[in-house]
Formats: structure tokens, sequence, C-alpha cells
């Protein structure tokens, strides 16, 4: 099995950097519990230029990831157990392994599905469990017809408008050092990938669920959630939520990403 270890100490200017990013006040220093989901500012894995792949990632066959020879990478979904808060300031640990791998037919070719799971140690203790879903997919066509994606529910009981924009999403993807493309080369994104512009980044949306599901009702245990369509920088999105069930409705009413969250 693969396996992967990593310290790092939990920064607090980092994690206040990501408030400020997202809009908040930077409350967090020395000491503080990290929000729920912040362990994806740390752990970074840096990559000289010759060991990364075309879309900016590290190539996949290095470190965990196997080499499907299928060239497109997407976060799939993901699923936390939150057993106690991360402290910043703090050293922790992250253990890694390969969960499992397949490869399936899909309605527009080849697919490949890994996951990864990971566990977070500080001062002794389980803080977090993760299990982390990468799809692994073929170059569009250029006369791939694309799937429609899923209407969004409208029976949410708390709701609120969040946007974006190219500057958001460049800074996502420097605290939590991502350098796939699709997130900040508009033209790698639209002529390679295929997008119509810019993607918000799956973790950033699945954050934002996080701490509006939080701050509804209280500090998170479980979380899980799965991507079902891209979401563009220029757009805006409506975060919905009614009890544990929650979902990121794109303007056009289509189903971005559904999630659930437990705080029991």
């Amino acid at each position: 099995m693969r396996e992967d270890r990593q310290s790092d100490v939990m920064d607090p200017a980092r994690a206040a950097a990501l408030q400020v990013a997202l809009g908040l006040e930077p409350t967090i220093s020395d000491g503080s519990a990290l929000p729920p989901f912040f362990h994806q500012l740390y752990f970074w894995s840096p990559r000289a230029p010759s060991d990364l792949g075309r879309d900016g990632h590290p190539r996949v066959g290095i470190g965990l990831i196997p080499d499907m020879s299928l060239p497109r990478r997407m976060w799939a979904g993901g699923r936390l157990h939150f057993h106690t808060p991360l402290r910043a300031g703090a050293e922790a640990e992250r253990h890694s392994v390969l969960e499992k791998q397949s490869r399936k037919a899909g309605r527009t070719g080849p697919l490949g599905f890994v996951t990864l799971k990971h566990e977070i140690w500080q001062d002794g203790a389980l803080c977090v469990t993760e299990w982390q879903d990468l799809v692994y997919r073929e170059d569009p066509a250029l006369d791939e017809v694309k799937p429609t994606p899923p209407m969004a529910r409208r029976d949410e009981t708390e709701r609120r408008e969040v946007r974006f924009d190219s500057t958001l999403l460049f800074r996502y993807s420097a605290l939590t050092f991502n350098g796939h493309r699709i997130h900040y080369d508009l033209d790698y994104a639209r002529d390679v990938e295929g997008y119509g512009g810019l993607v918000v980044h799956g973790p950033l949306l699945a954050q934002l669920l996080m701490l509006f599901a939080e701050e509804m009702a209280g500090p998170l245990t479980r979380f899980s959630f799965r991507a079902t369509a891209p979401l563009l920088h220029f757009e805006t999105a409506t975060l919905c939520r009614n009890g544990p069930d929650l979902w990121v409705r794109g303007p056009d009413g289509r189903q971005c990403m559904q999630a659930e969250a437990r705080s029991e």
C-alpha cells in the first residue's frame, strides 16, 4: 500500500489570510481552534517543475497517485470526520494512504477513480480523518456533448449568495499550493479542458458550505460532499441548507455540489 507522512506547523497567519480572502474577520492566532477544513492550507507537497504535469499538478505516478494515462483531474468529493479541533501554532502530522483505485468505462470515455485517506494528528490525538475522491478522464472531444447537470432543490430554509472572481481563485490556489491551471489560466481552462471560464475549486465550495453549516448548527463532527457540475469564476452561486442537507445552486438553477453535515 502506498503511504506518505508529512508534518507541518499550523501557521496562524496562513489561516488568518484565508479568513481575509473569504471576507471574514481575521480572528485566528496561536492556540486558536482552526475552522473545519482549514487543514487544506497545510501539508504542501512542492515539486520541481520537471515533476509537474501539463495541468500544473504533480505528475501522476509520483507520490501516492497512480498513473492511469488519463490527463484531466477533478476532485469529485470527499468525506470528513472531525474528532477534535486542530490548534493554530502547533505542529501536526498527516498520515496518507492510497486506499483504492479503479478504472471504468463512462459515457464519454474511460474514467479513473482514486480514493486517498488522510489522518491528521496533533499532540498525540487524532483530529481529522478525511477521504478524498479524485476522478481522471480523457480530454474532451471537439464534438463532445456535455452532460446535463442536475437541477438543484428549491426547498432551502437558509440561503446565502456568494460571488467569485479570478482574484479569489488565485488567492485560494496560492494558500493551498494548488497549481491546477483550470483555476487561474483562462486559456488553458477554455482551450485544453473545455470549460467556459476559470473553475471554482470544489474544495473552496465545500469550505464555504462547512462554514455555513457550522454557523447555522454548531461545530461539525462529520461532513461529506460531492461535486455535480462546475461553477465558473464569473458566476454568483447560492449556498443552501435544509437540516443536514446542503447544496450549491448555480445562477441557472443547476446543482454544483451536494453535501451533508452533522454536528452531533
